[in-house]
């Protein structure tokens, strides 16, 4: 078995020891170095060329997010934040995962470090799915979404996606969103549907930055974080998207040009109610497969409704969840499916699983996602 070498970043020595001392205790793994900030990380990274580095978020001279962007660009590395803004500022959190963080683990909150025992297991799962991750140097930052071009628009024609072609539309003003055309629950006939887990906030981002805001159907999305996190997660998407994103709320009526991501701690589920229409309904079941929110959950419930055209996505994410439902929903006629190919995952865990079951129609890097979707539901 080859060890796996571990690069640990935090400004607290103590915390240096307590977390090192974690990782030793786990077969397989190495601590090879330390660093007191991001500046020694970055070097260190260089030097080392570890595994996986630990990357705390709060440090003098160079914080974790700073290091963790140069780190990608120039030596890419998983990495894994572990910081107690990871709770309390989760805002950093879903920033560092959109950097290139491979995931993220929760210090406890308690005034006394030894609490970080409390979440060791946690820190193993995690490592053993970082080493495991594919990370790729990092391109261009994502740009926010561009705006549809308005009816009659002459170079309309010029602007049509192909499978070869990206979308090129006018610059979309920010933060300027459609307003809604229809009362909530009603207005549309087709529905998109994602699941996505380890790498997903990413990609994510680089599916509904690319979707135009006079996109037809509603995105209703399941990604697996806990409590707290899927907020700030659907801030920063909808910061970046033309469409609006929303958190997910019991009772929320569908609207088409809005995503709804699930929020964490909750499974959700698309019900119809006479003279409503399509609803979101939260529960809090036990967790399915060891999630809550669950991706097989969520693609079951719009089982029932054929009248929909209906479009479900799979992306990057260890595990099989949401295998299960898309081989369902395409059985029961399920208008396109799609995977997310192996080239760009960071993990191929539930896009390999639904593929082997069968029903994908299409297995498509995450850039070309987007305009995969515009091109069936907007054609």
């Amino acid at each position: 078995m080859n060890t796996k070498r571990i690069l640990v970043v935090d400004d607290s020595v103590f915390m240096r020891k307590i977390i090192s001392d974690l990782i030793s205790e786990r077969p397989g793994y190495q601590v090879v170095g330390t660093a007191r900030n991001g500046r020694e990380a970055v070097e260190l990274a260089k030097k080392e060329k570890p595994d996986c580095i630990t990357m705390d978020v709060e440090m003098p001279e160079m914080n974790g997010l700073e290091a963790l962007k140069i780190i990608m660009k120039e030596n890419p590395t998983p990495v894994i934040m572990l910081s107690t803004l990871t709770q309390e500022g989760a805002l950093e959190t879903i920033q560092a995962l959109e950097a290139g963080a491979v995931d993220f683990v929760q210090k406890p909150s308690g005034s006394v470090s030894l609490d970080l025992f409390k979440v060791k297991e946690i820190l193993y799962e995690k490592l053993d799915i970082a080493v495991q991750s594919k990370i790729k140097r990092f391109a261009a930052p994502i740009q926010p979404a561009q705006k549809a071009p308005p009816p009659g628009d002459p170079e309309e024609a010029d602007r049509k996606i192909t499978p070869n072609r990206p979308m090129v539309l006018p610059p979309a003003k920010p933060r300027e969103k459609l307003k809604p055309t229809s009362l909530p629950g009603t207005g549309f006939d087709q529905l998109v549907a994602i699941g996505t887990s380890t790498g997903g906030p990413r990609a994510l981002q680089q599916v509904l930055s690319r979707l135009p805001a006079n996109f037809p159907a509603p995105i209703v999305i399941v990604q697996h974080m806990p409590p707290n996190f899927t907020h700030s997660l659907a801030i920063r998407l909808d910061t970046h998207s033309a469409i609006r994103v929303v958190e997910g709320e019991d009772g929320m009526g569908l609207l088409p040009g809005t995503a709804y991501v699930a929020p964490g701690g909750y499974h959700m589920r698309i019900h119809k109610e006479q003279g409503k229409g399509y609803r979101l309904r939260l529960s809090k079941e036990e967790p399915r497969g060891g999630h809550r929110p669950s991706v097989d959950t969520m693609f079951e419930s719009i089982l029932p409704y054929h009248e929909l055209k209906r479009h479900i996505v799979i992306m990057t994410g260890m595990g099989s969840d949401g295998a299960r439902g898309l081989h369902a929903l395409k059985q029961q006629g399920a208008a396109s499916t799609i995977a997310e190919s192996e080239d760009t995952c960071v993990v191929y865990g539930m896009p390999r699983a639904a593929v082997e079951l069968g029903g994908v129609d299409h297995l498509l890097p995450v850039h070309a996602i987007a305009n995969k979707l515009v091109e069936i539901l907007m054609k």
